[in-house]
């Protein structure tokens, strides 16, 4: 049901949704050495609701960061709503305005012995160089582009329905980054070339790979067995292109290869494995696999060879073709969901 409610979100362009400090937290600290002297930018982010400028401003001292900037567009859907829940009393917000707040210190400014969300209420509320007005605060537009320059590594949870803009927007401009994106994002035409040539990859991803967002829209938000206003997202994931100790593990393979239980496919020179723990280990052909093979992934241990259209469009004469794919891959009849095909190295 969440899923279903996520594609009419998209749709609709409801696709604003908030992630969990503690889902930030449980991914972040796999990254902790790339931050030192940096200057991160979370331009999806109201300063006053994103957990990810709360993350990085109370671990700004322990990340050795140089600069944090957070940037919000004109008319948030939240704005105003969520950190008045952890800063209670704050009534000096700016209401349905796009502004950045940019930070290069965070000190124990009210004197109790401890760097906390206190000291960063205080900076937001007294230091008038910190806060100041953008135009539209859209990652697209000319003020917000001169802030990415400026970056060293973006870290932000990006509305889903402009996932592809966004994410080859950072390959633009060269920059670091870690961004929430769903796995269905991984065979788009525009990401799934920079996975193949190992430019993109996936971080270590939710619990249960499923996350859990605030949702400020009614219509889309479920409760479930979380509060309300959360909504359930199955197959969410992290994309990153920062080198992390994952990406050295390689695969246990302990299957082996035969012809009745990995079929060929009609419509393709490859055989289908149905799950990544059932790679076979002395099969060294072109294999198709889930998408979800990517958590798993060592550029080490496998070459990506393509994958099928993740778009709908059609293949000519049974031929896959390198740039798009092939639409569906079919094994005795039947066809799969959307599937990567590998080779061993």
């Amino acid at each position: 049901m969440a899923n279903k409610n996520l594609n009419a979100a998209k749709l609709a362009k409801k696709d604003e949704f908030y992630t969990q400090l503690s889902d930030i937290e449980r991914e972040l600290q796999h990254y902790q050495s790339h931050f030192r002297g940096k200057t991160v930018l979370c331009n999806c982010d109201d300063p006053y609701e994103s957990n990810f400028f709360k993350y990085f401003a109370l671990c700004f001292n322990q990340l050795g960061l140089k600069k944090l900037i957070c940037t919000c567009y004109n008319g948030s859907p939240v704005q105003g709503n969520e950190l008045l829940l952890h800063f209670e009393g704050f009534d000096d917000e700016p209401k349905k305005l796009a502004y950045k707040v940019e930070i290069t210190e965070v000190k124990d400014l009210n004197g109790d012995g401890a760097v906390d969300l206190s000291d960063v209420r205080y900076l937001l509320q007294n230091d008038k160089n910190v806060l100041s007005l953008l135009e539209t605060g859209d990652f697209r537009s000319r003020e917000c582009i001169e802030l990415l320059k400026e970056a060293d590594i973006v870290v932000t949870n990006p509305p889903f329905s402009l996932f592809r803009e966004y994410i080859g927007q950072l390959m633009k401009y060269g920059k670091k980054f870690l961004i929430v994106g769903h796995q269905n994002a991984i065979t788009y035409k525009e990401v799934f070339p920079l996975i193949k040539d190992n430019k993109v990859w996936l971080g270590y991803g939710f619990k249960g790979t499923a996350g859990h967002f605030l949702s400020p829209y009614e219509d889309i938000a479920t409760a479930g067995d979380h509060k309300k206003g959360m909504i359930r997202v199955s197959g969410v994931t992290w994309f990153t292109n920062m080198e992390i100790p994952k990406r050295n593990e390689e695969l246990d393979l302990v299957c082996r290869y035969s012809p009745e239980e990995y079929p060929k496919y009609d419509n393709y020179d490859a055989i289908e494995v149905n799950k990544t723990l059932n790679i076979p280990c002395d099969y060294m052909g072109v294999m198709g696999v889930p998408i979800t093979f990517l958590d798993k992934y060592s550029p080490k241990q496998f070459e990506i060879i393509g994958a099928t259209e993740s778009e709908g469009k059609s293949f000519s004469n049974g031929l896959w073709n390198k740039e798009s794919g092939i639409a569906q891959a079919v094994a005795r009849g039947e066809k799969k969901y959307k599937r990567i095909f590998i080779k061993r190295k």
